[in-house]
C-alpha cells in the first residue's frame, strides 16, 4: 500500500494510523529523511510520531555517503521479500515521486553517464549556476522540466544527459511498461485545499525553526557542498549562515520554495491514473474510508 502526497499533507500520521490497525511496518519513499543528520528539517518522524510502529529507511544514511533510486529500489525489494513472510501489508509513504515509482514500477534502463559530459555540466554549473541547468534541460525536455526538482543539479543533470546521449527527450524515455513486481499495489493520494496546505507548510516551518532547524543547519554547513544538502530549507538556511540574507529572508524563502515543491510533488503525482484521491482534511475519517476500501481490496484479491 502506498500513502502518497505533498510535503505538509499528513501522510506520516495516516501511514502510523493504518500500520497499527493492519499490524504492519512503514516504509518511507521521502528521500530528504534518508539523512540522520537532518531530522528537522526534512520533518522526518519523531519516535513520539511513530507511536512504537517500526519505520524503515528514516536516517540509515549519511549526507556524506553515496545513495541512489537505483539502491534503493533493490533494497526495498529486498526487505519486502522479507516482510511479506511476516505481514499481509506493508505500507510505504513519501512524497518522492522518483522513489516511489521506482519501486511500484521498476527504474527505466538509461544510459550510464558519459564522464566528458558530467564535466562539462559541472563547468557549466559553477559558471552559470543552476539556472544554466535549468534553461538547457527546458530546452531540451520541457515536460521532464515541468515534473522534475528544480532545486537538485543532480536531477537536471541526469535529465540533460540522458537527452544529450540518447537525442530523445528524458520524458519519453521514463514511459515504458511497469516491471511486475510478485504483489498487489494499491496507491492512495492525500488531498488537500490549496489554502489548507499553504497554511500547514507555514506552520509547520515555524515549528522546525522552534525545533532547532537553525542548529542543526549550522552543524551541517561544513557540508553544504553535498548533493543530500542541495534541497529545500537548507540551501536558505545556509545562504543566512553565509550572511548573504537575512533571517526572515530565508525563512519567507523556505515558505516559498517549499510552496514549489509541494505543487511539484503533486504534478507527478497526479500523472499517475493508478492513485485514488482521498480527502486529507480530516486524517480519523480518511483512515476509516482506506482502512475499509482495503479490506474489501483484500477480499477481492484472496479470490483470485
Amino acid at each position: 500500500m502506498v500513502i502518497a502526497g505533498p510535503t505538509a499533507s499528513g501522510k506520516t500520521s495516516m501511514a502510523v494510523k493504518l500500520a497499527k490497525h493492519f499490524h504492519t511496518e512503514v516504509i518511507s519513499a521521502d528521500s530528504r529523511q534518508f539523512y540522520r543528520e537532518i531530522p528537522i528539517g526534512t520533518a522526518a518522524p519523531t519516535l513520539e510520531e511513530m507511536q512504537g510502529v517500526p519505520h524503515h529507511f528514516v536516517g540509515h544514511l549519511s549526507v556524506a555517503g553515496e545513495y541512489n533510486v537505483s539502491k534503493f529500489e533493490e533494497e526495498v525489494l529486498d526487505l519486502l521479500k522479507f516482510k511479506f513472510q511476516q505481514h499481509d501489508v506493508m505500507i510505504m509513504v513519501g512524497g518522492s515521486g522518483l522513489y516511489l515509482d521506482a519501486v511500484c514500477k521498476g527504474i527505466d534502463q538509461l544510459p550510464d553517464p558519459d564522464p566528458k559530459l558530467r564535466v562539462s555540466l559541472i563547468e557549466k554549473f559553477n559558471i552559470e549556476g543552476i539556472e544554466g541547468l535549468r534553461l538547457w534541460l527546458k530546452e531540451l525536455d520541457p515536460d521532464y522540466y515541468k515534473v522534475v526538482d528544480t532545486n537538485n543539479r543532480m536531477r537536471l543533470m541526469r535529465g540533460i544527459e540522458v537527452c544529450v546521449q540518447t537525442g530523445l527527450p528524458y520524458s519519453l524515455q521514463r514511459l515504458h511498461t511497469a516491471q511486475i513486481r510478485p504483489f498487489h499495489i494499491l496507491k492512495f493520494g492525500i488531498n488537500l485545499p490549496r489554502e489548507m496546505l499553504i497554511e500547514r507548510i507555514q506552520q509547520r516551518t515555524d515549528k522546525m525553526l522552534q525545533a532547532g532547524w537553525i542548529d542543526e543547519a549550522k552543524a551541517v554547513f561544513p557540508y553544504r557542498h553535498l548533493n543530500a544538502l542541495n534541497t529545500v530549507g537548507y540551501k536558505e538556511l545556509f545562504a543566512y549562515l553565509a550572511g548573504e540574507w537575512s533571517l526572515e529572508q530565508a525563512v519567507e524563502k523556505i515558505k516559498t520554495n517549499t510552496r514549489r515543491y509541494a505543487k511539484r510533488q503533486m504534478t507527478w503525482l497526479r500523472r499517475d491514473t493508478k492513485v485514488h484521491w482521498i480527502d486529507g482534511r480530516n486524517v480519523e475519517e480518511a483512515a476509516i474510508s482506506l482502512i475499509q476500501l482495503i479490506e474489501v481490496k483484500h477480499l477481492l484479491l484472496a479470490k483470485d
